[in-house]
């Protein structure tokens, strides 16, 4: 019989060719064919708390929804209240750390916080009261997620801003630099941060929290001083790696009574060395995590945690040294981690393991599951007991309504970016979603659009994401709206970077926005016109008041030697239109941004052609959220797809090109997958200069494609306002500035409301 191991050895092993298996790309369409859904709107128990629904609304970080002290804002309690009115039945909050004072990390100079607190002072309670009753009042129960720090993966700015170290279990190299070192926390020191988690679960459920979370996965404190990869400690309290865990449970139950919930996140493996394999022995900054928890171990370890208190588990796979793992971006599979929560169900079921209520510990499936079919048929299976949602109920906090109401056809779905929940507030916002404008923002938009006071016959030229959500909202506020595209279809440029397979929630995206334009048109005046060029005579001739261009941008090809030959194609081409590359079998792509990376992955792992990317810049896909860059260059350097960074193109010959390479020492890998880039206004003192020792090169190739961005197409918009076209003119999307669809959906829907 395959063991636990190997089975997570196996799932892992498949994550970057699943595509090729028809059956699970179906598990990613957002279908209703298992409507009623009466498993996934069934009631659930947890210890002596009913949940109305197997619908759990996962941790996504609240970060910056406070103030500086750490008191939750206006902002965060209307984001909460959203998702609770969008009925899932369990919320809970992002992380919240109560290690103050010891975790340096999580502070910031003159004792302020990016992070909600619950243990700073009593002014911190009113808040969190209010997002309870608020939750309750439209039926859904919340957990406080509680962290007792972030040790090695917390912020190591504290080094420079405050001269104090990070900390960890054991000595082990921070995350974001590996060369800053985190300290080893003294017994005296995790006792007190025991002692705080449990005041803190006191204070949740003083200030009517229905439970308390805690975040013992990913790689934070709590994970490092319960897996023997971060914590090595040979002697004292600690050195067994599992006390910290179960000290912590037993000091929440004894703080709580025996009836409060207690739920643990958890990895079920970090899976660091089936990732990196012999690279575990050759970068420094992993050698030390080799001798990782096992499966078996882990399964142990949750057996205890049940005995001390623990009620319900939610499990995945990874850390933030393979940080696509608990993060899954868009090429991940749907329904990634199900084997991984079957695995502990089987494991509960055989070993008879049941909760101090003397009932059966809930499994929650987390990991891509935000397609109604496959949720509903993963508790069919019995592969889980709950489905946990993040990033689906930022893009739609009323998935829950909508699939009970048979409207799946309705929801706005997740597209994997990841560019608005996680990687904005890495770059110093709070979280947001790239196609649901309002999310973060709920304080200041209503769900409700306000009627507009004055009916305006508007015209909206392009049906990308900018152009559609302009169209859509100004129709809902009454206007009478004109959509035009010269597509037969809406999506712009997001109708060939839905081609590759990978990119199968693209397509559910460009399916939704054509199925809301039909919608709105059928109940508003909205007109939709594709197949249709807009010119300023045609615009002039229809006497709009309103004119507003969203043509997105037109790709560029550097005018080099050699760059009208018939060899070289643009990405947007080739991804339409794949016979291009049919009769090729050397390929060089030209750009390492999302399009140019995307696009090697699909002419290598669909297409099986030999492929180089060529990026002039230090880094590849740079700017884009680590998950997404950590999935799609692991995958590329599986595939064999040679990346080639700080490398500028000279030439185009018949048979390939001519480049100049930094062949420097000091050039990065690459492939780093394991630490990620640092935003730009963040200083790495030990950074290392990139010395220029440039060697010209050629690469072979029978097709060059470009995929090194494009330029705004504000020809049109220009022409309208020199015309006098129309008495307001507006140009938005990427037409205005090139950018993502989080930038677009944004300024069309900000535009609209103001019409």
């Amino acid at each position: 019989m395959i063991s636990y191991q190997e089975r997570i050895k196996d799932l892992t092993s498949s994550y970057g060719n699943w595509f090729h298996d028809d059956t699970l790309l179906e598990r990613g369409k957002m279908t209703s064919s298992l409507y009623p859904y009466t498993n996934l709107f069934s009631p659930i128990t947890i210890n002596k708390t009913k949940i109305k629904n197997r619908l759990i609304m996962a941790p996504m970080g609240n970060i910056s929804m406070c103030d500086e002290s750490g008191r939750p804002s206006e902002k965060m309690i209307s984001y909460f209240t959203e998702r609770a009115k969008g009925g899932v039945g369990l919320i809970t909050t992002g992380l919240i750390p109560i290690s103050y004072g010891i975790d340096n990390s999580i502070i910031e100079k003159g004792d302020l916080t990016y992070f909600p607190r619950i243990d700073r002072s009593r002014t911190t309670f009113a808040p969190w009261r209010d997002i309870a009753e608020n939750c309750h009042s439209f039926g859904a129960k919340i957990f406080l997620q509680i962290s007792p720090g972030l040790g090695r993966v917390g912020n190591p700015q504290c080094v420079v801003s405050m001269h104090k170290f990070p900390v960890s279990a054991s000595f082990n190299p921070n995350y974001y630099m590996p060369g800053v070192p985190s300290l080893r926390l003294s017994d005296r020191k995790l006792k007190k941060i025991i002692k705080k988690s449990g005041q803190a679960a006191a204070d949740s459920k003083a200030a009517l929290i229905d439970g308390v979370y805690l975040h013992g996965h990913e790689g934070y404190l709590l994970e490092q001083l319960t897996n023997p990869a971060f914590n090595r400690r040979k002697i004292g309290r600690y050195s067994d790696w599992q006390r910290f865990g179960i000290k912590l449970v037993k000091e929440i139950r004894n703080r709580c009574g025996k009836n409060y919930p207690i739920m643990y996140r958890i990895d079920l493996s970090l899976v660091l060395n089936e990732t990196y394999g012999e690279k575990m022995s050759a970068v420094k900054s992993l050698k030390k995590f080799k001798n990782e928890r096992t499966v078996e171990m882990t399964l142990d370890y949750m057996k205890n945690l049940v005995k001390a208190g623990v009620d319900i588990f939610d499990v995945d796979l990874g850390c933030y040294d393979n940080w696509w793992l608990p993060h899954p971006p868009g090429p991940m599979p749907p329904g990634c981690f199900l084997e991984v929560s079957k695995i502990v169900k089987e494991y509960f079921d055989k070993n008879n393991i049941l909760s101090n209520a003397g009932i059966e510990v809930p499994i929650a499936g987390v990991g891509k599951l935000g397609y109604p079919d496959l949720a509903e048929q993963a508790l069919c299976d019995n592969s889980c007991d709950m489905i946990m949602l993040g990033r689906p109920l930022l893009s739609d906090p009323y998935w829950p309504n909508k699939v009970y109401a048979n409207k799946v056809d309705e929801i706005i779905p997740c597209i994997g970016c990841q560019e608005g929940c996680i990687n904005e507030f890495v770059e110093g916002g709070h979280p947001q979603c790239a196609i649901n404008p309002r999310t973060g923002f709920e304080n200041l938009y209503e769900e409700e659009f306000p009627i507009a006071s004055n009916k305006k016959r508007i015209a909206v030229i392009g049906a990308g994401p900018a152009g559609v959500t302009c169209a859509v909202t100004a129709a809902k506020r009454g206007h009478e709206v004109t959509l035009i595209d010269k597509n037969d279809k809406a999506g712009g440029l997001l109708i060939s970077g839905g081609v590759p397979k990978i990119k199968f929630d693209i397509q559910n995206y460009n399916n939704y926005l054509s199925t809301i334009i039909s919608k709105t048109s059928s109940k508003y005046e909205l007109i939709y016109r594709p197949n249709t060029t807009a010119t300023v005579e045609g615009l002039k001739a229809e006497n709009f008041d309103v004119i507003v261009t969203a043509i997105g941008v037109k790709q560029i090809i550097p005018k080099l030697p050699g760059y009208d030959r018939n060899n070289v194609v643009l990405a947007t081409e080739l991804l339409l239109n794949k016979d291009l590359a049919k009769d090729c079998r050397n390929i060089v792509v030209i750009g390492g941004g999302v399009v140019g990376c995307e696009t090697a992955y699909m002419l290598k792992s669909e297409m099986d052609k030999t492929v180089d990317v060529i990026e002039m810049e230090p880094y590849f896909m740079n700017h884009v959220c680590t998950a997404n860059r950590g999935y799609m260059i692991h995958y590329l350097e599986e595939n064999n797809v040679k990346l080639h960074n700080c490398t500028k193109l000279k030439s185009i010959e018949e048979d390939g090109i001519i480049v100049t390479k930094n062949i420097s020492n000091t050039v990065p890998d690459p492939y780093i997958t394991w630490a990620p880039l640092l935003p730009e206004n963040i200083v790495n003192p030990l950074a290392k200069d990139i010395i220029s020792e440039e060697k010209e090169m050629k690469i072979e190739a029978d097709l060059v494609v470009m995929a090194i961005g494009g330029r705004p197409i504000d020809t049109l918009y220009y022409d309208l306002v020199k015309a006098n076209t129309a008495p307001e003119i507006y140009n938005i999307g990427d037409s205005f500035k090139q950018g993502k669809v989080f930038e677009a959906t944004k300024s069309g829907y900000l535009l609209a409301r103001n019409l």
